[in-house]
């Protein structure tokens, strides 16, 4: 089990709902597909503070990961 790995491809996961999210405000688009002239924003808000708790859940998920390597390489010395 690679936990920087796994870190990674949550920062990747986040990184695409984010994207997905912005170019739903920018243009309009629907969770759905549907395109209309209004935007729900307390979806999309909610889809951005998601996209936020993944990078930081990861992030330290990455942290963690690294104090284990450092550790483990401590304890081979």
């Amino acid at each position: 089990m690679d936990l920087s790995a796994i870190a990674l491809q949550g920062l990747e996961q986040a990184q695409i709902q984010l994207e997905k999210t912005a170019t739903r405000l920018a243009s309009g688009e629907a969770p759905d597909g549907a395109t209309s002239d209004t935007v729900d924003l307390s979806a999309e808000m909610v889809a951005l503070l998601s996209a936020k708790n993944q990078f930081s859940a990861n992030l330290s998920t990455l942290k963690i990961a690294d104090e284990i390597e450092k550790n483990v390489i401590d304890l081979m010395a």
